[in-house]
């Protein structure tokens, strides 16, 4: 059986709170009406029906039930995610095995968000048959559509975080302290810690130890200069991509800046420019002699008049 993982990305600032003891890793849950998608639950029917259809539809579902949610991504290199939720890169990622976290929590509901400007689901024979029959089950049927459209279906804008979202629909899988919502995730659901590339050395180490404790990986992100998409070394400098829904150990890596690389090789094209190579490049380099002539921002300038008078024709 394949290991499902999922990924919290989170800000240096809560890392006590999410890890407030040794057994647990601690999420906090919002609302949707929270959430800063204000179209979160929008997406469940096509509105364009005839008024007595859409009456119907107001009635029956009315205000859809707000389940204390927590959301994940499907995957740790989302460089936007970095930025967004782990505080520019100082931050950090919580990898979570779905797979213990079902075993353990079966009634938590963990689904992929699918992306669409509109409905993806075509509810309208379902609206259409209960409102014609006003049968029950038709109508249950309905609402219960209507119920996982609007949790997991986002507009195309969001896509870049390949969002997996976890709702708590019962409450004794969550906790209350004063107006915040706790979500608690059991030690052994905890499968890696990946430190920012941004992050502190204080956030460093105290991340390690927190892998240490929870006794689960620890891996640090690396921005490289070969590829726009980061990799990861674990404690041991070790390189590892995220591939096929998992982080796996390169095979291919330059032996300087441990980046991998598509070819086999000690070192990648960067890390073998040698001193010599640097003089041979500035030798070749034609604005360096006009630098040293004092002439390179005239140049410069009334090659930027040319071009902007060549836009303006």
């Amino acid at each position: 059986m394949t290991i499902k993982t999922i990924y919290k990305y989170l800000g240096p600032e809560v890392l006590d709170k999410v890890f407030p003891s040794p057994d647990n890793v601690t999420f906090k849950c919002s609302l949707p009406k929270d959430f800063n998608d204000p179209y979160e639950l929008f997406l469940t029917i096509d509105f364009n029906q005839k008024p007595d259809l859409l009456a119907f539809y107001a009635d029956v579902i009315g205000e859809l039930p707000q389940y204390p949610t927590t959301c994940f991504s499907r995957s740790p290199a989302v460089i936007p995610m970095w930025a967004h939720y782990a505080q520019n890169h100082e931050g950090f990622v919580i990898e979570v095995s779905e797979t213990k976290l079902s075993e353990l929590l079966p009634d938590i509901s963990c689904n992929d968000v699918s992306y669409s400007d509109a409905p993806i689901h075509d509810l309208s024979s379902s609206l259409g048959m209960a409102y014609g029959t006003s049968k029950m089950r038709h109508t249950y049927l309905l609402r219960r559509s209507v119920l996982f459209s609007a949790y997991f279906t986002k507009t195309s804008c969001w896509a870049y975080e390949q969002e997996r979202r976890l709702v708590a629909q019962d409450e004794k899988d969550t906790r209350t302290v004063g107006p915040i919502i706790l979500f608690d995730v059991p030690k052994k659901c905890i499968t890696s810690i990946i430190c920012g590339a941004r992050a502190s050395d204080a956030t460093k180490q105290s991340l390690k130890e927190k892998a240490k404790e929870l006794g689960c990986r620890y891996f640090e992100l690396r921005i490289g200069k070969n590829s726009a998409t980061p990799f990861f070394v674990d404690g041991s400098e070790q390189p590892f991509s995220f591939d096929q829904g998992q982080l796996s150990a390169c095979n291919q890596y330059c032996g300087t800046c441990m980046e991998p690389i598509a070819r086999e090789a000690l070192e990648c094209s960067w890390c073998q420019i040698s001193d010599q190579l640097r003089q041979d490049a500035a030798s070749r380099n034609p604005f360096r002699i006009l630098d040293n002539l004092g002439m390179l921002d005239t140049y410069v300038a009334e090659m930027d008049a040319i071009t902007a008078r060549g836009r303006t024709k």
